[in-house]
């Protein structure tokens, strides 16, 4: 990964042109089709739970990092790393499947069996099929292949014209366990941190995950612990849940891209819930929750530092609550669209979910008020197989017959496919803040869109952004280890309205410029790499004309 940062810093632009213009082609050309499947003795699983099926034996064939069966695979590197790795054990893949021997053959459970176990960043693959099939029994084979887990925690990223960095030792699959360990010292704009954390996903032998993490900052310091039985598949009928957190760091208030002023935020957080359901019926699933949160901020002046005009108020909230979720079981497996040759799963359904609180002052609120949140998606499949998913969100809080902090957002993403390489992607978003505080301000710039403008350049109390892609995604993968991809895009966008508003350069912002993407494909830290080079279209002139963006991201 360093080569690849120093190969883009050196602005070896002609050879990152050439790659985007070979891959752009390549992808104009259509794909061969693949031979015809040869005609299998065994039932699909869809015939088999036609024909009433029953579960047999389920076979757990838990594979290593590298197929040494595949010369391109078979050497002394692959061949080490595979020595030194330890596989995930058979129970861990055992505990998360959501059928059973004895049990009727269900193809929506094995599918979302399947999508349950590539949500795990310690397997690169997934394959469930029948083996055998004799009396109407059917033996199943669960086949997985793992990544490389130990995280040497090297990091560097550069946005918006600040740089961030980390050291660190992590590893996502201790023992083959499926616990993460690890601790790591990063460094970014707003502080240095040292940070340890330990989770694992399925404790006490089933589904039950436990997590908690310590980090000493610069500036404070931050705590968490959380504990809970979720709501893992769509006919899971209970989950129950506490998490608890601490934070005391400096906050900072930006302008132009630069500090104008800091205060301290201390803030302590607590929740605990339990929730029933009555499982999917009809292709549906409903929850409902109950429970109780703590939250209770200060805020301070800090010596040495510029402080605000004014602080937040402090505040301390306790609020039962009752939460109620509608999920529509309806995802689609796709290919090449946040990831580069590697499934995905998009929800194609209706997804909503409502919480309504009210915090006393008899439990030890400073007020009362109403505290509301709720979000809702849908996802829409077009013509010519484009797609289109949508979200909404709103939280706030309700007192003294007026409305108080009330946050609003909205975004929506659109994936057009032409050709099985090529993709044009549009998102669009927009949030806005009514009677903020100075914490609740919202940016644009660098790390949070607008590539080529300084980090957090804008901020106001309404934010809309357009950013318009044309990727590629190629079938390079050099070394079996990296999955290559390039994109050219366009953003526009504004943060604006409110005390904090920019005086330089207040307007509509846009820019362009181009991209490579790399996936590190074969381990359980294979974020997406984003090398970019972005040019800002209307810049004042205190704005370099070329921003070099360097950091990884969970997607393309």
């Amino acid at each position: 990964m360093p080569v690849g940062i120093r190969g883009v810093t050196t602005l070896r632009l002609p050879r990152c042109l050439l790659l985007l213009i070979m891959a752009f082609a390549a992808a104009l050309v259509p794909a061969m089709a693949d031979p015809p499947d040869q005609q299998n003795a065994i039932p699909s699983f869809a015939e088999l739970q036609d024909a009433g099926a029953v579960v047999g034996e389920i076979r757990i064939d838990a594979l290593n990092i590298f197929d040494l069966d595949d010369p391109k695979e078979n050497n002394v590197l692959f061949r080490l790393a595979n020595k030194l790795h330890i596989r995930t054990r058979p129970g861990v893949i055992r505990r998360m499947l959501l059928f059973k021997s004895g049990e009727p053959v269900s193809v929506r459970l094995i599918e979302e069996t399947e999508r349950l176990l590539r949500s795990n960043r310690y397997l690169y693959d997934v394959s469930i099929r029948p083996v055998a099939y004799h009396d109407g029994v059917v033996d199943v084979e669960v086949k997985t292949r793992d990544t490389w887990t130990l995280d040497p925690g090297l990091r560097y990223g550069r946005a918006g014209g600040a740089n961030s960095g980390g050291i660190g030792l992590k590893d996502d699959n201790l023992l083959g366990t499926g616990t993460s360990l690890g601790v790591s010292r990063t460094s970014d704009v707003d502080r240095n941190s040292t940070e340890f954390q330990i989770s694992q996903g399925h404790a006490f032998g089933g589904w039950t995950s436990i997590a908690y993490s310590y980090a000493t900052l610069d500036d404070g310091e931050r705590q968490s612990f959380n504990l809970a039985r979720p709501f893992y598949a769509l006919d899971t009928r209970w989950a129950a849940g506490l998490s608890l957190s601490k934070d005391n760091r400096i906050d900072s208030v930006y302008n132009s891209g630069t500090i104008a002023s800091q205060y301290r935020h201390r803030k302590d957080s607590a929740e605990t819930y339990g929730g029933w359901s009555e499982g999917l019926i009809d292709g549906w699933t409903r929850r409902y929750s109950i429970g109780l949160t703590y939250q209770d901020d200060t805020y301070e002046m800090e010596p040495n530092l510029i402080a605000p005009a004014e602080l937040p108020s402090d505040q301390t909230l306790v609020a039962p609550f009752f939460r109620y979720e509608v999920i529509q079981d309806a995802y689609q497996k796709f290919k090449n669209r946040d990831q580069i040759e590697r499934p995905e799963y998009f929800a194609m359904g209706f997804q909503s979910s409502l919480q309504l609180g009210r915090s006393l002052t008899a439990l030890g609120s400073s007020r009362e008020v109403w505290l509301y949140s709720g979000r809702v998606s849908n996802g829409f499949e077009l013509l010519w197989k484009h797609t289109l998913l949508v979200s909404g969100s709103l939280s706030g809080q309700y007192g003294n017959d007026r409305g108080e902090h009330q946050l609003y957002s909205g975004s929506a993403r659109y994936y057009a496919p032409h050709g099985t390489r090529a993709l044009f992607f549009a998102g669009v978003s927009g949030d806005i803040v009514r009677n903020p505080d100075i914490s609740d301000l919202l940016q644009l710039g660098g790390d949070n869109g607008l590539r080529g403008y300084p980090l957090r350049y804008q901020s106001g109390d309404r934010r809309a952004l357009l950013t318009l892609e044309e990727r590629v995604y190629t079938d390079w993968y050099p070394f079996h280890l990296f999955r290559v991809g390039g994109a050219v895009f366009f953003d526009v966008g504004r943060a604006w309205g409110g005390d904090n508003q920019n005086t330089a350069n207040p307007g509509w912002l846009s820019d362009a410029g181009f991209g490579l993407r790399i996936l590190n494909a074969r381990t359980a830290f294979g974020n997406v790499l984003h090398a970019d080079v972005a040019f800002p279209l209307n810049a004042d002139p205190g704005i370099k004309s070329v921003q070099f963006l360097f950091k990884t991201k969970a997607s393309f």
